[in-house]
């Protein structure tokens, strides 16, 4: 039964996506352009519903679906990492129209073409897991 829950959010967060416009290539583009407002309203509205998400979680001690305590670890200082970190992730997602959330949804509506994106998003997870003990955390 969690799996039809969690299937059903996956549905929403989906739909609402979409109803959003923000896997839409040309808004993306815009973004990036700075000629549009429309992306980055989303974003900040994901980072203020994650800011105040987080502190309900601390306050209120919640707990995760298997009745585990949520334990939220602090960050690890480093601006460089997080900029370096940022710079690529924008770079990929500027380069490929899409980034990694949207990129089931295009599929799911039926851009095949999306699964290329798919795939250098796994081999560049994979890269990563390959010669992350070599960077600098």
């Amino acid at each position: 039964m969690k799996l039809v829950k969690f299937i059903l959010v996956g549905f929403i967060f989906g739909i609402v996506l979409t109803k959003s416009e923000a896997v839409s290539w040309y808004r993306i583009y815009e973004m990036f352009q700075f000629q549009s407002f429309h992306m980055y309203g989303i974003i900040m509205v994901a980072v203020l519903t994650g800011i105040i998400g987080i502190q309900i979680i601390k306050k209120y001690n919640l707990k995760d679906s298997s009745g585990t305590p949520i334990r939220i670890a602090d960050k690890v200082p480093g601006t460089f990492r997080y900029l370096v970190g940022g710079v690529i992730f924008g770079l990929g997602w500027a380069l490929a129209g899409s980034c990694p959330g949207p990129i089931f949804i295009l599929i799911g509506a039926g851009f095949t073409s999306v699964i290329l994106v798919l795939l250098g998003a796994l081999i560049g997870t994979f890269l990563y897991g390959v010669i992350k003990d070599k960077l600098p955390h």
